[in-house]
């Protein structure tokens, strides 16, 4: 046992620094991550997108000076942590150190690679569902109070995390009430953790009540934006790629928890997996929102494994080490930036990886490289050309300028690097950037940032006395690749009121006042 535990804790430490060990460094925070940096700025008890435990490490980020290594410790040091909870529950069925590897494996290898590199809400919330498994997997096994207490909390910050947790809470109790150990809910230390979680949970119920449900509005946007083009087939065929180089191990750990009468207290957890899996394809939900289900099947799986080969068939645990390497080294280029776009889409296209559909984006086609990937590119070039056409402005008119784009990734790129080129504050109407506009705003000038390649030839450009293309974003893989910038001088009274009156109309899609 204290041989598992040093093991358990190198990994946990391995897995930390594997991020830092394997991303390429020409790239950039990514669109996303530009976004929850922003909220940081903005501290409250809620945003449009997401919960506000995530802005706490943002806010933490600024204050650690916004360098990269900081930006990516967060989802690194979770990952260490989901892991050294999946380690635990391998300790706690019984397994040893060849189990703790083989749970190691999914953290290496498999999707939890890019989780772990991006931040982002899904690193907390895998690490908060992880945490609900262990803990009603411990007080099953203990039948100690203390873990429904320990559940409570985990259900609370992780509503606090990410909305999605919801959906494993409903599926735990799904799972709970389908097998014997529904007897939980006669448990009077259940309601009271439910109670703590509600008490946490609180402050973002208001907030969400008191601007009138903006997550819905979001989710609104989300299923008429994205989540439209998720077919049923394909997000089941994805729970198997996003881990194909462990494809078997939680499938054992499935069947393991089914079928084995050892593991008959513990079935709740394959019930609740596939109630997920069948809330998602109703909600049409992304391929990703699934992954916080899985670190307890891979413990499982892990030690069913160990268990199967303790006696006979030792053999394949070298076959069980040796394929997921060979897969892992293939995968891992899909995972993570390892190499400069360039090198990478070379790679790409020599491995004819699109048949696997891991360079489809949200638009359901294939490009040169992952949707990720380009989400991390063109950023500071973007500022740069906003930066050349802001100084194009004299002193005078700068005072009377106003820095807009059309999207948070935009947005949150200026206001990212703006220091940098002695920008001031850039707004959008995107995403939460809505709620930091202020309520009047005063323009003369605008330089305008925006993915429309024909804005130039829009009517309202002829409300200005001088309109002028400075440049555009030419980084080759960046999504952002055509982005015009634009400097607008001279605003007549039409197109300021036009501007107001459209920010209105947004705010008011939000129910904002």
């Amino acid at each position: 046992m204290k041989n598992s535990n040093r093991l358990l804790y190198l990994l946990a430490a391995v897995k930390l620094v594997l991020p830092f060990v394997l991303q390429n460094g020409v790239y950039e925070p990514h669109r996303d991550e530009l976004l929850y940096l922003a909220e940081g700025h903005h501290m409250a008890w809620g945003f449009m997108e997401v919960p506000p435990l995530l802005s706490v490490f943002a806010w933490l980020t600024h204050l650690l000076g916004d360098g990269m290594f900081w930006i990516k410790l967060w989802p690194s040091l979770f990952g260490a942590l989901t892991y050294l909870i999946t380690g635990r529950i391998i300790l706690l069925l019984g397994g040893r150190s060849y189990a703790l590897f083989l749970g190691f494996l999914p953290f290496a290898l498999g999707g939890y690679l890019r989780v772990h590199y991006l931040f982002q809400p899904n690193f907390l919330e895998i690490f908060f569902w992880t945490m609900i498994a262990w803990s009603l997997i411990c007080f099953v096994k203990t039948s100690g109070n203390q873990w429904l207490y320990v559940l409570g909390l985990s259900a609370g910050l992780g509503m606090m995390s990410k909305y999605s947790v919801l959906f494993y809470i409903t599926a735990v109790c799904l799972g709970l009430l389908l097998t014997r150990e529904r007897k939980i809910f006669a448990n009077r230390h259940l309601y009271m953790a439910g109670l703590i979680a509600l008490v946490i949970c609180l402050p973002n119920f208001w907030w969400q009540y008191r601007l009138h449900f903006p997550v819905v509005y979001h989710m609104e946007k989300l299923q008429r934006t994205q989540l439209q083009y998720i077919s049923p087939v394909s997000f089941l065929l994805d729970q198997f790629i996003m881990f194909l180089p462990v494809f078997f191990i939680w499938p054992a750990g499935l069947l393991y928890v089914f079928l084995a009468p050892a593991a008959r207290p513990y079935r709740f957890i394959g019930w609740a997996y596939l109630a997920v899996i069948i809330l998602l394809l109703l909600g049409r939900g992304k391929n990703y929102y699934a992954l916080g289900a899985y670190p307890v099947l891979f413990a499982f799986g892990a030690f069913a494994l160990e268990e199967m080969t303790r006696q006979r068939l030792r053999w394949l645990r070298y076959v069980f080490i040796l394929v997921p390497l060979w897969l892992g080294y293939t995968f891992v280029y899909v995972a993570l930036p390892l190499l400069p776009p360039d090198r990478l889409a070379a790679y790409y296209r020599q491995h004819d990886t699109q048949k696997l559909g891991l360079l489809k984006w949200e638009d359901g086609n294939n490009h040169p490289l992952p949707q990720d990937f380009s989400d991390m590119q063109g950023w500071e070039e973007m500022t740069a050309k906003m930066a050349l056409a802001y100084n194009q402005l004299d002193s005078a008119e700068k005072k009377k300028a106003l820095l807009f784009c059309d999207n948070y990734g935009e947005a949150g790129a200026l206001n990212f690097y703006g220091p940098k080129y002695h920008l001031p504050e850039t707004y959008s109407d995107d995403a939460s950037f809505l709620y930091w506009i202020p309520d009047s705003l005063h323009f003369d000038n605008l330089v305008l940032l925006t993915p429309d390649t024909l804005e130039m030839e829009h009517p309202f450009i002829k409300n200005f006395a001088y309109a002028k293309l400075v440049g555009r974003v030419t980084s080759p893989y960046a999504r952002q690749r055509g982005d015009l910038i634009i400097l607008l001088k001279g605003a007549n009274g039409d197109i300021k009121k036009m501007f107001i009156d459209k920010l209105e109309k947004d705010k008011s899609m939000v129910n904002f006042h």
